[in-house]
């Protein structure tokens, strides 16, 4: 087993506090976490924002009014985050999770907050400073889907504004860019230090993967396993590695223990998401995961302890944080 497994808090805490959040955020590091994981995306007019969507949801976000008076974009859920301003997505109450379906396990733990907006990179990143929360790193995701170019930003472009505002506040060296899209990988490559190759089985195709077949790189992957009896994941260690990926973050469902071994092969660890069930946990530590994404930190702490793995330390806001 290892002797340090890191616990990284997904959107902030989803399963407790709204995501991609000021207030979730700082509910994470309230309850202490190696990691604190978000997702952004650009808006019409440039600016970084934190949603999981490249399209506002109806699920956790809500319209409250107009930006401007006679706006012809309103309603703004249901539209695409790269066609709203930040005026217009400032608007929407992303406090209360709005459950499609009854079973929404979220709906049912997640504590509401209206009122809350949508807040920007720069926001983040000022929460960060005044809650003195320098040893917990940033997980950057940045949300990008090469099969939809009109949803998405400009690789590159999306890169270089989320490293320029990670530099303004001093926080690029505590800091992880992390992307479905490998595209995004290969732009980081010269900027970050550390780049997550985030994978799950609808994206093991080339178009996802800045063009790298599995293929090419499965002669050295161990054989498949019960749970992957084609070695659908053989090869995947390597490609994330020759798009200079430094960690391989992959779905859940698809870690068994030859992807481990191929990991431990290339010298990739393993950082598995989304994880909220602490039997499953320890399975995967005892595989040799050496991170642990889940929506209910508070859940893993206990795990933490009972494992006598290193625990993050909490972080007390100054303050009640705004939105």
């Amino acid at each position: 087993m290892l002797e340090k497994v890191e616990l990284h808090g997904h959107r902030g805490a989803r399963g407790l506090r709204p995501e991609n959040t000021l207030p979730g955020l700082a509910y994470a590091l309230e309850l202490g976490v190696d990691a604190l994981e978000f997702d952004v995306a650009m808006s019409a007019d440039g600016e970084i924002v934190l949603t999981h969507d490249l399209i506002v949801s109806s699920v956790t976000s809500a319209d409250t009014g107009m930006a401007a008076p006679h706006d012809e974009m309103f309603p703004y859920v249901g539209k695409p985050i790269i066609s709203l301003t930040l005026p217009q997505l400032r608007t929407l109450d992303v406090g209360v999770r709005l459950p499609q379906r009854p079973d929404d396990q979220f709906a049912m733990t997640q504590v509401p907050l209206p009122d809350t907006r949508m807040p920007t990179l720069g926001a983040v990143l000022g929460l960060i400073g005044a809650l003195g929360a320098d040893d917990v790193r940033l997980h950057v995701e940045l949300k990008s889907d090469p099969t939809r170019p009109d949803l998405s930003a400009d690789p590159g472009k999306f890169t270089e504004l989320v490293v320029t505002e990670l530099e303004r506040h001093d926080r690029l060296s505590r800091a992880a860019l992390l992307s479905f899209d490998w595209r995004i990988l290969e732009a980081a490559r010269p900027l970050v230090e550390r780049r997550y190759a985030l994978v799950e089985r609808r994206t093991m195709h080339p178009v996802w993967m800045n063009g790298l077949h599995l293929t090419d790189f499965a002669a050295d992957s161990p054989a498949g396993s019960p749970d992957d009896p084609d070695g659908e994941v053989a090869g995947l260690t390597g490609a994330a590695a020759a798009v200079g990926a430094t960690t391989l973050s992959p779905d859940r469902r698809i870690v068994d223990p030859a992807l481990m071994a191929d990991a431990a092969a290339q010298g990739l660890p393993v950082v598995v998401w989304t994880v909220n069930d602490p039997v499953e946990a320890g399975r995967l530590i005892d595989m040799g995961a050496s991170g642990i994404v889940t929506d209910y930190p508070d859940r893993m702490r206990r795990l933490w302890a009972t494992r006598e793995l290193p625990l993050a330390e909490p972080i007390s806001p100054l303050r009640p944080v705004s939105a």
